[in-house]
């Protein structure tokens, strides 16, 4: 039988949990779910993973942002890194094409690395099929 079986939530630490919250909801379009009671944490469903912002210092947590990217997956690369440009979202660096998918990479206002994501073709690139 196996320990572990899946996983529920993914958490972010941030500084100021309603500022995260609306930067996920209001630039990212996320929408806000479950609120941690009274604890500085609220949840965002994305279809296939729950994110938890957790102000960290009301967990006893030293705040650090992660910097690997958190990869979001959208349908229309193009579309959404212009959209997400015109509500004030700065990328770093180029789009990377990997031969399979398009990826850039953008933070919260906390400094957490995000991306935007899109597979279009299975496998590996062709070049390293060789």
């Amino acid at each position: 039988m196996a320990l572990i079986t899946g996983t529920d939530f993914l958490a972010i630490g941030v500084t100021d949990v309603e500022r995260a919250a609306d930067f996920y909801e209001k630039v990212l379009g996320l929408e806000r779910g479950k609120r941690w009671g009274n604890m500085p944490g609220i949840e965002f469903e994305t279809g296939n993973l729950t994110i938890a912002l957790m102000q960290s210092d009301a967990f006893g947590i030293e705040f650090k942002p992660i910097n690997h990217p958190l990869e979001f997956h959208v349908d229309d690369f193009d579309a959404a890194k212009a959209e997400l440009e015109s509500r004030g979202v700065q990328f770093r660096g180029d789009t990377i094409d990997s031969g399979v998918c398009l990826q850039t990479f953008f933070e919260d206002p906390d400094g957490n690395m995000l991306a935007i994501h899109h597979r279009y073709a299975q496998g590996a690139p062709p070049a390293a099929q060789a």
